[in-house]
């Protein structure tokens, strides 16, 4: 069996997101797809003796060339010396916010330098550095990742994703909850392709403020858990192992997906 899943990039991303990514042998990275305004593709939450903030990369409309993710221009890349540049104003707000919490030295520096070292031109970029950095400190890095940018898929929403197991071998395919919304079961099941939506539960866990508070970015989760980051990561939820042994597929899938 081999399994498909994909995403589009995001901003410092959520817990749920590398779940996915852990359930499949070849993960998608969707990045010519559209980019979408009041999304997680330029924002993500941090924790805050307040509950929570927005940490929200600006987009300049004006210098994007188009509505795809990979035309998406970073407002502020032209004048990084500016005094409210926003790398600058999200580091202050993720080292005032976590320094105290168990493990941030472990992980502050790569952190640091990606907002002070570098300046981040395009969304895509800035995402896709994350995203490589975050699932090699949760011992993904294995999985094999296709940019969409650099493969020629064709369709829109489920079509899109057929082309994906088509096209790179998949017999099976993880989409994300709101995939329910959209995608045409029969699509895949037609032509003998599992399908598993993910529910993901998300654990609770020691957080650097009283209370616990649900669905903060990755980041808070290596902070405050360090080495356990994956373990509590993947708790409580269907793993890759599960659905090579048939468990978890939509009705309509074949009745033993572990034998194809």
């Amino acid at each position: 069996m081999r399994i498909v899943s994909g995403h589009q990039p995001v901003y410092l991303p959520w817990l749920g997101l590398f779940h996915k990514l852990s359930l499949c042998d070849v993960f998608v990275y969707m990045d010519t797809v559209q980019y979408l305004e009041q999304d997680w593709n330029n924002r993500n939450k941090i924790r805050t003796p307040d509950g929570w903030m927005w940490l929200t990369v600006p987009i300049d409309h004006h210098r994007s060339k188009g509505s795809m993710l990979n035309d998406t221009v970073i407002k502020g890349s032209d004048a990084p010396s500016d005094k409210h540049f926003w790398q600058r104003a999200h580091w202050r707000s993720i080292e005032m916010n976590y320094r105290k919490a168990p493990h941030f030295e472990d992980y502050a520096e790569p952190i640091r330098a990606m907002y002070e070292d570098t300046v981040w031109t395009r969304l895509v970029d800035l995402c896709w550095d994350q995203f490589e950095l975050f699932r090699g400190w949760l011992g993904l890095g294995d999985t094999e990742v296709v940019r969409m940018s650099k493969t020629a898929f064709e369709g829109h929403k489920d079509r899109l994703v057929l082309d994906h197991c088509r096209k790179l071998d998949g017999d099976a395919v993880v989409f994300g909850a709101h995939g329910r919304d959209y995608v045409d079961l029969s699509l895949f099941t037609d032509v003998g392709i599992h399908a598993h939506f993910q529910d993901y539960q998300h654990p609770i866990y020691p957080q650097r403020f009283d209370g616990f508070v649900p669905n903060m970015c990755i980041l808070d989760l290596f902070f405050n858990c360090g080495p356990e980051s994956r373990e509590i990561l993947l708790r409580g939820n269907v793993t890759v192992d599960d659905l090579r042994a048939g468990k978890g597929w939509e009705p309509g899938s074949l009745d033993a997906p572990g034998t194809t």
